[in-house]
């Protein structure tokens, strides 16, 4: 799978990953319901270091379509709200 995090670049990740990345998303989306402005902020950083760990960048001149798209780490909790889905930012 291909994700991109917004103004940083691309990356690949194994498919296998997208469970562990899901709690983090469970958790976030949580945070964003109950309007918790410093857990947001926490995991959102904890989820894009998690992708950053297990997805090898891919080079900057590559043009692959990305699967997911993540915000980039100084969005704010508006702008993460209108990238959501019913699933979170990861899909199910």
């Amino acid at each position: 799978m291909i994700v991109r995090i917004m103004g940083e670049g691309q990356v690949k990740l194994a498919d296998s990953h997208v469970v562990e990345l899901n709690e983090l998303d469970d958790v976030l989306l949580k945070e964003m319901e109950s309007g918790d402005g410093p857990g947001f902020r926490t995991t959102l950083h904890a989820l894009l270091d998690k992708v950053r760990e297990l997805g090898t960048p891919l080079p900057d001149d590559s043009l692959e379509p990305s699967e997911l798209i993540l915000p980039a780490p100084d969005a704010s909790l508006e702008d993460v709200r209108a990238m959501l889905s019913d699933d979170g930012l990861i899909p199910n």
